[in-house]
């Protein structure tokens, strides 16, 4: 054999092996998964990296010491495969958000560790048998243990459109928010005002919505939690403004995406905490030990633009408030 050839056999050997052997490392790296329903985008990337830097901050690095499977399921349909596919990959958690996701995640796996985003009535949807002590597989955050933020909005509503008489929330059927509709419901009494529900499922319920809700004579619109509503953020924005009726939404991407206001925790955020539940399952805690945290982080997000469309003057006070206001 010549000496070229010999050399250049012999490289090629050392790549293959070296290539083998760092496969062979990178099967050792624990995954885990992130879990969405509906087409990639910017607004769900950008929750992805916000849960990474979280990881970062806890000294774990993407594909140097874990790996993060990221999961975009298209529709609702597809979620039961995309879960299993993940449990095939044998992560070490899953992590996802609202309730009907975590509802699929958990018929599908008892074993593999779900950490919630955020949930709503974990207790009585049996994914947490208390919220101080799990006692299964699941735990994280759950938005409902903080019901006080619809009176808040309530409260906001009050603000920016003196003596509403009348207050529409516009709800998800699948998502119940229980503990924030009767907050809200008591904040309204108290200021003796009218409040009612209309159900939104999908887009072609939100032009229906409306109509009922003009029918109605409704001043305002609080806009309630859910998959469903989230994704209609724009096209509730926008048959909001052209009725000439302020809304607040209980998270920042409302008035981002026309709303007038919102009041809530920030979804980033919550993103960026759940890390901390997943550092502390890869260092061997078991999530039935691991208590389920609220959020402490609130913000009140006014949109300005929005504002002078419906011919609202936001209070000085208010607009100080504001951790952040839209020009």
């Amino acid at each position: 054999m010549e000496r070229r050839t010999f050399l250049g056999t012999l490289s090629v050997g050392f790549l293959a092996a070296s290539l083998a052997a760092e496969a062979q490392q990178m099967e050792k790296v624990p995954r885990i998964g992130v879990l969405f329903v509906g087409p990639r985008n910017d607004q769900l990337s950008s929750y992805v990296t916000a849960h990474e830097e979280g990881l970062q901050e806890l000294g774990w690095a993407r594909n140097r010491n874990i790996i993060i499977e990221e999961r975009f399921s298209g529709t609702m349909e597809r979620m039961p495969d995309v879960v299993a596919e993940l449990v095939n990959l044998n992560v070490r958690a899953i992590v996802t958000g609202p309730n009907t996701f975590i509802d699929v995640a958990k018929q599908v796996t008892s074993t593999v560790p779900i950490v919630m985003v955020y949930a709503t009535d974990p207790v009585g949807r049996g994914y947490v048998g208390s919220l101080s002590r799990p006692g299964r597989n699941i735990t994280g955050l759950a938005w409902d243990a903080t019901p006080e933020i619809a009176g808040k909005c309530i409260d906001l509503l009050t603000e920016v459109r003196p003596a509403p008489s009348r207050v529409v929330g516009i709800v998800d059927p699948s998502f119940p928010d229980i503990a924030l509709r009767k907050e809200a419901e008591s904040a309204a009494k108290i200021r003796g005002l009218t409040l009612q529900y209309v159900e939104v499922r999908g887009a072609s319920d939100v032009s229906k919505a409306f109509a009922t809700i003009t029918g109605q004579r409704a001043n305002a619109i609080i806009v309630f939690q859910g998959p469903t509503l989230y994704l209609l953020q724009v096209q509730i924005s926008e048959l909001a403004r052209t009725n000439n009726l302020p809304t607040v939404f209980l998270y920042r991407e409302g008035p981002q995406a026309g709303g007038l206001m919102s009041y809530g925790p920030n979804l980033r955020d919550s993103w960026r905490r759940a890390a901390t539940y997943v550092d502390k399952i890869l260092k061997g805690a078991k999530p039935a030990d691991l208590p389920v945290e609220q959020p402490t982080k609130f913000e009140l997000v006014i949109n300005l633009k929005t504002a002078r469309a419906l011919g609202l003057t936001v209070p000085p006070s208010l607009l100080q408030r504001a951790d952040q206001v839209i020009e």
